[in-house]
């Protein structure tokens, strides 16, 4: 059984950053192409992004790229989302999640394709 843990949410002013870290035990983790999806009050679960199990593909939401960089160590069992450029749009409850096969451009942004989730971390980013 893998657990996953996020940290590394907070308050943030727009225009500023975070660094959001996901550490993950109890599998193998090379194995698990890994993603981060956010979910805001009163709204589905998003996409975010995907690092393929080596990290070399990797696949970001429209409203997300070239502000957000998914990026892993596999030695560290950990997957980081460093979120720049923060609007009050980006505010929502961050999730990250490992799939069990790789997955295409096109699966990667559907949730029910990820096996294993983390219990989220909150971001609030202001005005």
């Amino acid at each position: 059984q893998v657990r996953m843990v996020e940290s590394g949410g907070g308050l943030v002013q727009a225009g500023g950053s975070l660094r959001l870290s996901c550490a993950a035990s109890g599998g193998t983790f090379s194995n698990n192409p890994l993603a981060w999806f956010r979910q805001a009050p009163g709204k589905e679960r998003e996409f975010v992004a995907y690092a393929s199990r080596g990290g070399i593909f990797t696949y970001y939401s429209d409203s997300v790229k070239g502000r957000f960089t998914i990026s892993r160590d596999n030695d560290k069992h950990t997957v980081y989302l460093q979120m720049n450029s923060l609007k009050p749009e980006d505010t929502a409850v961050y999730y990250c999640a490992a799939a069990g096969r790789p997955l295409g451009a096109q699966e990667a942004i559907v949730p029910d394709l990820y096996d294993y989730w983390g219990q989220g971390t909150q971001v609030t980013v202001s005005s």
